[in-house]
């Protein structure tokens, strides 16, 4: 078997999968259908349709490319075999019914982004560094009847600076995960077919938080985020409120809401800040800050800080609800904060 004749069907959508999928075109495999999300309605009224990234590049290749509603809808099954995949590979896309990831002979195998079986789930970049992970990467697994449980094929790592943010992990990962995907195939190629793979609950973990244990329970997941829970909560430890608003910036971003103090304003409505960079306030910088329950406000010159449980975090980076993106330091030119109370 060599990389020209064995057909792969490739899935994804966002961005992160045009890594991937264009790692194995250019890399001359033989990728004979897309399937990717319909277009998303987009704009003020939604009368526009955005197509997917992955989508955008598959027809400047001229690859076919599949849009199904629904997976188990037996017209795209049909015509899904009609292409006769032999493997098919996913890198961020939805949950396939068994008729789909089954049908290939050599199987379906996913690029997930992340070291499982830590972060199953929706967002494990945004958790990883919400954790204060040092280390993520990349898995490639078959998959099976649950998410992210099937059977590992490799892994690899990919250290967390404590200053990265989404951005950056995510254009790491992109890159890894695409390297992972190649070196996938080439294993299925080599054993024509037959790839060496390990269960999870077999999968070794080791060098978590300093011990080499295999760990087995508690591990950290990794949900979808919503709005509820972007919302910033001040009453954590400074390196907690530090590390929450990298693991969600730029998108969707970290937020909070603030209260004005002043008792004859006591009854207008809160107002709404994104923020999308601190800085941890060093312990012997706090003291000249003074003592200050959690959400409180302090400026000192241009520099905007609130207190956490244990300490100050700098707001470096924000955006007020309709305003644009700007430095802390602009925003204090034209705002008294001071006046105002963090919930």
């Amino acid at each position: 078997m060599n990389k020209e004749d064995l057909r792969i069907v490739f899935m994804g959508t966002p961005e992160f999968a045009v890594g991937t999928l264009s790692a194995l075109v250019e890399g001359g495999y033989n990728v004979v259908a897309v399937v990717t999300q319909p277009d998303k309605p987009v704009g003020r009224h939604g009368s526009v349709l955005r197509a997917p990234a992955v989508k955008e590049y598959a027809l400047q290749k001229g690859i076919p490319v599949l849009q199904p509603e629904k997976m188990k809808d037996p017209a795209f099954v049909e015509q899904l075999r009609s292409y006769n995949p032999q493997l098919q590979a996913v890198v961020a896309f939805r949950m396939l019914p068994e008729v789909v990831w089954a049908m290939p002979e050599y199987g379906t195998f996913n690029v997930h982004a992340a070291l499982l079986p830590l972060y199953r789930g929706a967002a494990p970049i945004n958790w990883a560094i919400i954790n204060g992970e040092t280390e993520t990467g990349v898995t490639t697994f078959f998959l099976d009847h649950e998410i992210d449980t099937g059977r590992i094929i490799l892994q690899k790592k990919f250290p967390l600076p404590d200053d990265a943010d989404v951005e950056y992990v995510y254009d790491g990962l992109m890159k890894l995960g695409a390297e992972a995907a190649i070196e996938t195939v080439d294993a299925v190629i080599r054993g024509n077919g037959v790839v060496e793979s390990v269960p999870q609950s077999e999968w070794v973990i080791t060098e978590r938080e300093g011990n080499c244990e295999d760990m087995r329970e508690g591990l950290p997941a990794a949900p979808k985020i919503f709005k509820d829970n972007s919302r910033i909560e001040w009453n954590q430890p400074t390196k907690k409120v530090y590390d929450f608003v990298r693991g969600l910036s730029p998108i969707p971003t970290a937020w909070t809401e603030f209260q004005p103090l002043n008792a004859e304003q006591s009854n207008a409505a809160p107002l709404t800040m994104k923020v999308f960079r601190t800085r941890k306030v060093p312990q012997e910088e706090c003291g000249k800050l003074g003592n200050a329950e959690p959400g409180t406000v302090v400026v000192d010159r241009k520099h905007l800080f609130v207190a956490t449980s244990d300490g100050f975090v700098e707001l470096l980076d924000i955006q007020l609800a309709g305003k644009k993106r700007m430095l802390a330091a602009d925003f204090l030119n034209g705002f008294r904060i001071q006046d105002y109370s963090f919930n």
